[in-house]
């Protein structure tokens, strides 16, 4: 049975797509882009394991009487696991078609359009919204769910391709949200630049220490 070693998931997540998702960050990320603010997330043996239909149980467990308008796949990067992550897919597609569901799949990825297009054309067919290529700290934007302007939102279903037309008419902003969880806060979402060194500064001057902090773990 397949398994996925995955970072964090957590839900309602608001802030990386449209209405209330689960989040799935996947662990273990090479590309290492400066400026990340996910670095707990790039160690390959980072994070835990999990069976890929208990993610599943988890996220119909999580969602029920709540309802779920998306998925969001994150990382770390995912296309580094790929045996797992069509698997994931594969088992979230069945799920929206069995229970009669009409929630969007979006992922990121640090990699180019170009070299997912050529490597994994099959498990971006099982995705309704790819956000690709590496975060660049000089090309830092405000464009809704994306950290820097060369990255952009590519529709690949019909469902994806009705997404980003909405998200082109939405406000240029962006939002994070917090989570308390095992002790930790977890920051969800793609801050403006400079707004976690702000943040730290502002934790400071109330005499709080933010210790291990994954933007610059």
């Amino acid at each position: 049975m397949t398994t996925v070693r995955i970072n964090k998931a957590h839900y309602p997540v608001t802030t990386l797509g449209p209405g209330r998702r689960i989040g799935i960050w996947f662990q273990g990320c090479s590309i290492s882009c400066s400026g990340c603010i996910s670095r707990d997330t790039w160690d390959a043996g980072g994070g835990a394991e999990m069976m890929v239909p208990d993610l599943i149980a988890w996220c119909q467990a999580a969602t029920k009487g709540e309802g779920i308008d998306g998925v969001t796949i994150s990382g770390g990067e995912p296309f580094e696991q790929p045996y797992a992550l069509k698997h994931l897919l594969d088992a979230l597609n069945t799920w929206r078609k069995d229970a009669i569901l009409e929630f969007d799949i979006l992922c990121y990825s640090g990699l180019p359009m170009k070299k997912l297009e050529s490597k994994h054309g099959g498990i971006l067919r099982l995705i309704d919204v790819i956000c690709p290529e590496p975060y660049v700290g000089k090309l830092h934007g405000i464009a809704r769910w994306r950290g820097s302007t060369n990255q952009t939102l590519i529709g690949l279903s019909e469902r994806g391709k009705e997404i980003v037309r909405k998200a082109e008419d939405m406000p240029a902003q962006k939002h994070f949200q917090l989570d308390v969880a095992n002790g930790r806060v977890w920051f969800i979402g793609i801050p403006e630049k400079n707004d976690m060194e702000r943040l730290e500064r502002l934790a400071a001057d109330r005499g709080l220490v933010l210790g291990d902090a994954s933007w610059r773990a």
